[in-house]
């Protein structure tokens, strides 16, 4: 793989982090904190949870130097992969602590009847898809995961994820596709129906 002229400064950088040069991590982060800042604030629409989770990347970066492997991408890309990830956990996190308060508060209040507007059966059924989702995620190959989770979760069109993981634009459609194919099957087996909803967008947004 050929690497750019900034990718190239980036892989010194990174070398010279690895030998535990604190100089060198300082660099990095002056290099791409600024855009890596804007695609975590995209994702966790939260300005404090945003540059948490820019210092969280870093001290990755910091603690995971040697795992990086330019076979690849870029170090951008690398960081750029580590931020995604680093986000979609929080939002995740962010989504647990919500249910636990929800949770909180609904055992403080006493129960309805049967004639109440709220409808449990049907919440029983969400929560139920939204963890066969989860589980089948899970197991896909993680180049589809990442391309499908940047998709629905970040709202990524196709051409945006073929610039951000640097492969060909065929390549994210196919293996979109083909994920989507996996996931639907996955429902299907976990007893979700192979019903996708929202997830289909994905394969036709451009």
């Amino acid at each position: 793989m050929t690497i750019l002229p900034g990718a190239a400064a980036d892989v010194r950088l990174i070398e010279r982090i690895v030998a535990r040069d604190q100089a060198a991590l300082t660099e990095l982060y002056e290099r791409h904190s600024r855009l890596l800042f804007t695609l975590i604030l995209r994702i966790v629409k939260d300005r404090g949870d945003a540059e948490d989770v820019l210092q969280e990347v870093f001290v990755r970066v910091w603690d995971r130097a040697e795992g990086y492997d330019a076979s690849l991408g870029t170090p951008a890309a690398w960081l750029a992969r580590i931020s995604r990830n680093r986000a979609i956990d929080r939002l995740r996190a962010r989504s647990v602590r919500a249910d636990v308060s929800v949770q909180n508060a609904d055992s403080a209040v006493p129960p309805s009847d049967s004639t109440s507007s709220g409808d449990p059966e049907g919440l029983a059924v969400t929560s139920e898809q939204r963890r066969a989702i989860q589980s089948a995620l899970a197991a896909l190959p993680d180049n589809q995961r990442a391309l499908i989770e940047s998709a629905f979760f970040e709202g990524y069109t196709q051409s945006e994820l073929a610039e951000q993981f640097n492969l060909p634009l065929g390549t994210v459609k196919t293996r979109i596709r083909n994920g989507m194919q996996m996931l639907k099957r996955a429902l299907a087996a976990l007893g979700g129906g192979g019903d996708l909803s929202g997830l289909r967008a994905i394969e036709v947004g451009l």
